[in-house]
């Protein structure tokens, strides 16, 4: 009984490559196994190993450049409808809160600009005598208030991307 299943496991393993891939044509970016088609396409015949080909999905139909914007405004499918006075709550606390941290930001970029005094600061201790020293530290300095710049850019994107204050 051993042996009939050891005969006939062997006997598998060994038909398996032959059942497992046959002839496959590349046509450009399309593969086929269909003899008929890669002639009248005039396909290559690709030698060597397996060809294994997934379906991609087709994008949905959901962001263009024109519809981007009410489409950003719109909430994901699946979340809870908020009423119209508390999106305005949390549309104005947003609104202080990246307010602040502009305010923030501002005032950094003031003292780092001060800092920086146009590209010459103010030597510091062993930067008399290490003058790389001291150019790292300028170019260090220019790189944050680069950053700073870009984090104030950033922070007046997102407010002018809510709605716009109700007088009350």
């Amino acid at each position: 009984m051993k042996t009939a299943s050891l005969i006939f496991l062997a006997a598998s393993l060994i038909a398996l490559p032959a059942l497992a891939q046959e002839r496959v044509w590349r046509c450009g970016n399309e593969y086929t196994n269909n003899a008929s088609v890669a002639q009248q396409k005039g396909c290559k015949l690709l030698e060597g190993g397996n060809v294994t080909v997934v379906q991609g999905t087709k994008p949905s139909g959901g962001g263009s450049a024109s519809s981007s914007g009410s489409s950003a405004a719109r909430a994901p499918a699946g979340s809870p409808r908020v009423e119209g006075v508390d999106q305005r709550a949390r549309d104005g606390e947003a609104r202080s809160v990246l307010e602040s941290e502009l305010k923030k930001a501002e005032s950094r970029q003031a003292e780092l600009q001060k800092e920086y005094n146009n590209g010459e600061p103010e030597k510091q201790g062993s930067e008399g005598k290490n003058y790389q020293k001291y150019l790292d530290r300028v170019a260090e300095m220019k790189a944050e208030l680069a950053r700073n710049e870009s984090d104030i850019a950033g922070i007046r994107r997102e407010i002018g991307r809510l709605p716009v204050k109700q007088p009350q």
